[in-house]
């Protein structure tokens, strides 16, 4: 099975001032990572569109992306319109991430004014909005009637560069996320926890497998890493309360440990038997991916 070559990003998300953020943007660049993504949070870190349009602006090849916003916020023609020009002032470097909304998210929701919906409805939110979104942004004109949202006759301009459309990202979990990524994402991102075996990634993988069909060979498979080598961010451990020593032995997904050469084999592995081949780590562990990136980014 042919494999897709191997794209390294950095999820980042504070600076204290624009020179920060664009300088941090080309470090980025400069150690041969592929991305720039950036999650969607009300509090503590930047909003993602506008940051993600000065980093564009610092860099020259380094692709940018949401990772991933959280599809309720906002209106699927404005965020088709605000992709779309993200893409063009990128000259064609945007992704667009995209997922049903965090299952802690009810407070942000309750600060924006709007419910917090269960997940089975926060779905068929997403489904009926990339609905909207592709199309509009592949240029055609869209007309919905809901339930969920309604459109008439809607249409963007100027389109992106990136045609037929520019390339989404879903992030889920579930099955049913997973099969809804599976049949309209470009890029699935997985979401598990630090502590997830191969078996536990292998049966999310066999879950797209089925719902893509023959349309699964096009799919990039994302992965976030939650160590490297010795390092562990803190907030990973406070979140999952992850104990750094036992995952090092633990063989976990989200973690890759030992020498350059050890980290690189066993992504190389992972990428044979999972078919992982995108990337990402946090930006407290950028550099200490950065040797694994400059042996194997683009292989």
């Amino acid at each position: 099975m042919a494999h897709h070559p191997f794209r390294f990003g950095v999820v980042a998300a504070h600076a204290r001032s624009g020179e920060e953020w664009a300088a941090k943007a080309r470090h980025i660049e400069a150690l041969g990572y592929a991305t720039l993504v950036i999650p969607d949070n009300l509090q503590h870190t930047l909003a993602p569109l506008p940051a993600l349009a000065v980093a564009a602006t610092a860099t020259r090849t380094l692709r940018v992306g949401t990772y991933v916003l959280a599809n309720d916020y906002r209106n699927p023609v404005m965020l088709a319109k605000d992709a779309a020009t993200l893409d063009l002032l990128s000259g064609g470097r945007f992704e667009l991430g995209i997922g049903a909304g965090r299952p802690t998210a009810a407070t942000e929701s309750r600060m924006l004014g709007v419910p917090f919906e269960a997940g089975g409805v926060r779905l068929a939110r997403l489904a009926e909005s990339l609905a909207i979104i592709k199309p509009l942004l592949a240029g055609q004109r869209v007309t919905a009637t809901g339930p969920q949202y309604g459109a008439a006759d809607a249409e963007i301009s100027p389109l992106p560069i990136q045609q037929p459309r520019l390339p989404i990202l879903i992030a889920g979990s579930g099955p049913r996320l997973l099969a809804l990524a599976a049949r309209e994402a470009d890029i699935v991102a997985l979401g598990v926890g630090p502590e997830a075996n191969e078996a536990v990634v292998a049966e999310k993988i066999a879950l797209l497998r089925e719902a893509a069909g023959e349309r699964f060979g096009q799919l990039e498979i994302n992965i976030n890493l939650m160590m490297v080598g010795e390092q562990m961010p803190r907030w990973i451990a406070a979140q999952f309360g992850a104990n750094a020593g036992q995952l090092a032995r633990s063989g976990a997904i989200p973690v890759l440990t030992g020498t350059t050469d050890a980290m690189c084999e066993t992504l190389e592995q992972r990428r044979e038997t999972l078919g992982i081949s995108y990337i990402m780590v946090s930006d407290g562990l950028l550099e200490a991916l950065a040797p694994v990136v400059e042996r194997l980014a683009g292989r």
